[in-house]
């Protein structure tokens, strides 16, 4: 007989994610057999997956263990593994507190990109520190059709080019990851920003992410463009020695991002889950061979 893995469904700013609880790390989850859970036609559905495994049973996170009980092994859409991702950060601590293993309050989560102290406030919202950004020198440019934009280099654990744009559906279909140059400024791939002006402090956005098109929201993408912004707009945290509070509107709702005169970014925005099931673990298999 098969038996059939528990997993939820949740969702940060519609950046939606099937999460698969496994304390032990005892669910083998190569990248094809996470590629057919998140296809929206013929697995689950997702923009990735995250993996809840306890940070002392996963050999990546061992070393957290002592600042962080849970770790987050976040997996893209196309199965491939990431660093961060910010609202999945959000979502993976409101499964841990759907799951009653973590209460309203401060709460730490291990990722690749580090530990990640993260606040469950009563109003439902979730807030994230994302830690500082890494702004990358040299120039980098962006490239939709016979369009091109010089873009911003900013590293959030994971890497990004924003490009500010008069018009978001210059982005085009974003189908395919738009090209970026050169290519050494981002060995590993990059989440590319197309981000227009709302109002004072106010953007929005449009992204494609490596490994999964384009999404409905990007957390870190958030936090680059905001950090992007502030650095355009002469109210880098660091010269100016006061906070930096950027509201930045996502196809899937909106994220409020503060830079820190320290250099710490916090994010905010709501996490849920929308749903539990169980997975067949047969056809798991299959779909891994």
């Amino acid at each position: 007989m098969s038996t059939r893995i528990a997993f939820l469904k949740g969702h940060g700013t519609e950046n939606d994610f099937v999460i698969v609880p496994d304390p032990e790390n005892a669910v083998d989850l190569p990248p094809a057999a996470v590629a057919a859970l998140c296809d929206r036609r013929a697995g689950i559905g997702g923009d990735g997956l995250l993996h809840v495994v306890r940070s002392a049973a996963h050999p990546e996170a061992e070393d957290m263990a002592d600042e962080a009980e849970w770790f987050m092994d976040y997996r893209n859409g196309d199965g491939s593994v990431a660093e961060m991702c910010g609202n999945g950060v959000r979502v993976f601590a409101r499964y841990l507190q759907h799951a009653g293993l973590v209460a309203e309050g401060d709460l730490t989560v291990a990722t690749r990109g580090g530990v990640k102290r993260v606040h469950l406030a009563k109003n439902g919202d979730v807030t994230v520190g994302m830690g500082r950004a890494r702004l990358p020198e040299g120039e980098v440019t962006v490239v939709v059709g016979e369009r091109s934009w010089p873009a911003r280099n900013v590293n959030m654990g994971n890497p990004h080019a924003v490009a500010f744009v008069a018009d978001l559906a210059h982005a085009g279909d974003l189908f395919a990851p738009p090209p970026v140059s050169p290519a050494s400024a981002y060995p590993q791939g990059v989440n590319v920003e197309f981000v227009v002006d709302r109002g004072p402090r106010h953007v929005a956005l449009r992204v494609h992410e490596r490994g999964s098109g384009e999404t409905r929201s990007c957390g870190t993408g958030a936090c680059a463009v905001a950090v992007a912004a502030a650095r355009r707009d002469g109210a880098d945290p660091a010269v100016t020695g006061l906070p930096a509070t950027y509201v930045v509107d996502v196809p899937g709702g909106r994220l409020v991002i503060t830079e820190s005169p320290d250099g710490e970014i916090e994010m905010t925005g709501p996490a849920v889950i929308v749903a539990t099931g169980e997975i067949d673990s047969e056809w798991l298999e299959t779909v891994a061979r």
